[in-house]
């Protein structure tokens, strides 16, 4: 996986080093790269999930050409499972605290949900392999019905993880 966090670092320019000298400033740009990192780190995982979704879409009309139009809707509720998850990484808050805000969120917190984060591409390995299962299993004629529960099952668990940053969010932020 691809260090986001030390791209955007190594992307400022000398100016905004030069900036890292004033009192309290170094800590809030800290922060704000992290947030940039996580941003675009999220960014890349909608992006690598829109394949997967693809890769479902795909599996829908070999299911039809082979005749299994009764497995269609099954497929298409991972994939309704899937884009709400995608849906839900892409909107997602990526830990913005201005100098006013109510809710301060530090740098230990936002690593945390940059690591958090980093953890979803879990499931686009196992929905890539699980996708691939189905695809063999269409040719086969084989074990169609274990296979789109297992594709199910990823899509709702990477849901049900994703419940768990907004708790991470809540529970390691402080008040000013």
């Amino acid at each position: 996986m691809v260090d986001t966090y030390g791209k955007v670092q190594d992307s400022r320019t000398g100016l905004e080093k030069l900036l890292d000298i004033i009192p309290g400033w170094g800590g809030y740009q800290e922060r704000q790269n992290r947030r940039k990192a996580d941003q675009l780190l999220r960014q890349t995982l909608t992006e690598q999930l829109t394949i997967q979704r693809r890769n479902l879409d795909v599996v829908q009309k070999e299911l039809i050409s082979h005749g299994r139009i009764d497995l269609v809707d099954d497929v298409g509720s991972a994939v309704t499972q899937l884009q709400t998850f995608m849906d839900r990484v892409r909107t997602a808050t990526y830990g913005y605290s201005g100098m006013f805000d109510a809710v301060r969120i530090n740098q230990a917190e936002l690593e945390q949900m940059y690591n958090f984060d980093a953890a979803l591409f879990e499931y686009v390995e196992r929905l890539d392999v699980a996708t691939s299962r189905l695809r063999e299993a269409i040719d086969v004629g084989e074990g169609l019905v274990e296979t789109i529960r297992i594709v199910q099952d990823i899509c709702r668990e990477a849901n049900d993880t994703f419940d768990q940053r907004e708790h991470l969010i809540l529970e390691g932020t402080t008040g000013i």
